[in-house]
């Protein structure tokens, strides 16, 4: 296995120990967990929004789309969790290392727009499940879900295995409310086992079923089980990484035929209560869970369909924000916090509902979420045929490169993918373009086909003829420069800014270490009193008596220890007050203390050293 120095998810990788040794059932459920997080992915809002339309117009005919999707997504969560657990990198980093920066840069691109429908479709979920509950307004609903950012920092604080917990615990709710469900709408077995043979599909249906394997086959889930399958700790042995690749493709086949289950469930649920019961034209999901509790004579049938669709939203949530930062740390070794990634992410969501929703009323709704779904999919063969390249790579999987016959049904499932979108795309432009006028938008279209099949070809091709780029033989950060200038002028000027609680007599003492007795030393506070908010250095209330005196205190101990030392106060707003003294003072180096906060704290008080570090342009020695 090769070892990286920037890992994917760098605050989880590796957290949890699957080294240890461990007996029966212990030794696979210390890799259980990644693939539960990718399975949600299979079962959000806009898998609902195409299971029920499927179910509804074309009753049990389309079950065998499902069942064929669930295949493939198996074999390609395997496929990707293999590269992560040999490799230790994510499919976004093996992209960078193989293709052109263009060519990355466009993938990077059409994966951040998976990424968004995705979101979008979690958004709308749980805004219909919002409303369907309460009867909140629909837009209403969709800006009540930005609060769920929160949610997932709690979760991310509380590490990997809280984060698991939380999505199991979703998914048997979501589970259980569809097993209820159907023992309430006593499907026909016999009609249900033959929706498993394949069928032909006219336009509609295809159109559905695209959607369905859009819904099913994640290009983004891709992305992110390269990478979760990395915050497990194993051994850099063949023994070891042999057991990880088994316990990981038991993982991923349990957890994705748990989402089977649930997609069959509403399938078969719409099929059920609808086709059969002369109700085809239902196709949102507002309707779906009105025609419930006539349809399957229950009160109860229409809360679980609620109580659930919140579930699946929720759900989906943290793993739509995990693949973002993997794709965002992957192609463009760009890392921002998670919140504000999952804020971002929520509100690119959030902006295009609301617009929708505003403008053309929550009919479209639905056909927002199928759109969503299609979209997906059509994103799929740009994630899938890139990951059967790298993971048939003898030379960089060694032995762990896939088989010949794994090979072979690998690209037959990419084959029928592209195939598929190419056939749904095609027919959609073959529209457009027989309409007479509109030869700006033709041109457009033109155009963005060119580049999408420009794309494609060098996706698919370039592996296979292209050398491997110098900066993969490299590593992640190019050539190891020369280190010829290692002088550094000692610290003349330096800032101590002290906060008064434990941590003084550690920044006094790293602040000394760094000049010793031939610096001049600069001791801060800065005082956030309500007189100093309006007095400024006016201020003479007892606290900022006080505060002056502590810092005299410690200069006056300083200076009998033969320091040079002065003092001053700042007033109000800590950030720009330290700024501003620490310029004045022309300092060399500030001396400042991290707090250690947890949760929401260190989102506020977290906040003053990283702000102020950017705004200084000296050194700033951080000490917790």
């Amino acid at each position: 296995m090769v070892k990286n120095d920037t890992h994917s998810l760098s605050d989880v990788h590796e957290s949890i120990d699957a080294t240890r040794q461990r007996k029966g059932w212990r030794k696979i459920l210390a890799f259980m967990g990644p693939a539960y997080l990718v399975s949600v992915g299979y079962m959000d809002p806009g898998n609902w929004a195409t299971d029920l339309q499927g179910g509804a117009q074309f009753g049990y005919k389309l079950i065998w789309v499902l069942l064929m999707s669930n295949l493939m997504a198996l074999l390609l969560q395997s496929l990707s969790a293999r590269l992560g657990i040999v490799r230790r990198k994510d499919l976004a980093q093996v992209n960078r290392e193989t293709y052109p920066p263009l060519t990355n840069f466009c993938l990077y691109v059409l994966a951040e727009v998976a990424i968004a429908a995705c979101d979008l479709a979690e958004v709308l979920g749980m805004a219909l499940g919002i409303q369907l509950l309460t009867g909140l307004p629909l837009i209403w609903g969709v800006s009540i879900t930005v609060l769920d950012t929160f949610l997932l920092f709690y979760l991310q604080k509380k590490g990997m295995r809280a984060m698991e917990a939380f999505i199991i615990a979703l998914v048997l709710i979501i589970g259980l409310s569809f097993l209820i469900e159907l023992f309430f709408a006593k499907p026909d077995v016999g009609e249900m086992i033959k929706g498993f043979v394949p069928s032909s599909l006219n336009d509609q249906a295809l159109y559905i079923a695209v959607g369905i394997i859009g819904a099913t086959v994640m290009p983004h889930n891709l992305y992110l089980h390269s990478a979760l399958v990395q915050t497990r700790k194993i051994n850099n042995s063949e023994v070891a990484t042999r057991k990880a690749i088994k316990y990981n493709i038991v993982d991923s086949a349990i957890a994705l035929n748990a989402a089977f289950f649930v997609n069959a469930g509403i399938l078969v649920l719409a099929a059920t209560a609808f086709f059969y019961n002369g109700h085809s034209s239902v196709a949102r999901i507002q309707d779906a869970y009105i025609l419930l509790e006539s349809a399957l004579g229950t009160s109860l049938a229409p809360i679980l369909f609620a109580v659930a669709l919140i579930a699946a939203g929720q759900s989906s949530t943290v793993t739509g924000t995990l693949a973002g930062q993997v794709v965002m740390e992957g192609y463009l070794h760009l890392r921002i916090n998670p919140w504000m990634r999952r804020l971002l992410t929520r509100l690119l969501a959030i902006i295009p509902a609301v617009i929708v929703i505003a403008v053309y009323g929550e009919a479209e709704v639905d056909n927002m979420l199928v759109f969503s779904q299609v979209l997906l999919s059509l994103q799929l063969g740009f994630a899938v045929i890139p990951l059967i390249h790298f993971v048939s790579d003898k030379k960089t999987m060694g032995v762990f490169a896939i088989k010949p016959y794994v090979k072979i049904i690998a690209w037959l499932v990419a084959a029928i993918l592209v195939f598929l979108n190419v056939r749904l795309v095609a027919g959609e432009i073959i529209d457009v373009l027989s309409e007479s006028g509109h030869l700006f938008i033709k041109a457009i279209i033109i155009i963005v086909s060119l580049i999408f099949a420009w794309l494609f070809i060098t996706m698919t091709f370039y592996p296979l003829y292209a050398k491997r780029k110098t900066r993969s033989s490299e590593g992640i950060h190019g050539k190891v420069p020369q280190l010829l200038n290692l002088s550094v002028n000692p610290f003349q000027k330096i800032a101590v800014a002290l906060d008064f609680k434990t941590l003084d007599e550690k920044l006094i003492a790293h602040a000394i270490k760094q000049g010793n007795k031939h610096a001049t030393y600069l001791l801060l506070h800065v005082v956030e009193t309500v007189s100093a908010s309006f007095s400024g250095n006016a201020t003479d209330d007892d606290e900022t008596r006080q505060d002056a005196e502590r810092l005299q205190a410690y200069a006056a101990q300083l200076k009998q220890m033969g320091y040079t030392v002065e003092t001053q106060l700042g007033y109000q707003h800590r950030v720009e007050e330290i700024v501003r003294i620490v310029n004045e003072f022309n300092a060399d180096m500030l001396v400042m203390g991290a707090h250690r906060h947890k949760g929401l704290k260190d989102v506020f008080y977290g906040e003053t050293v990283n702000i102020v570090r950017h705004k200084l342009p000296m050194p700033v020695l951080i000490v917790s």
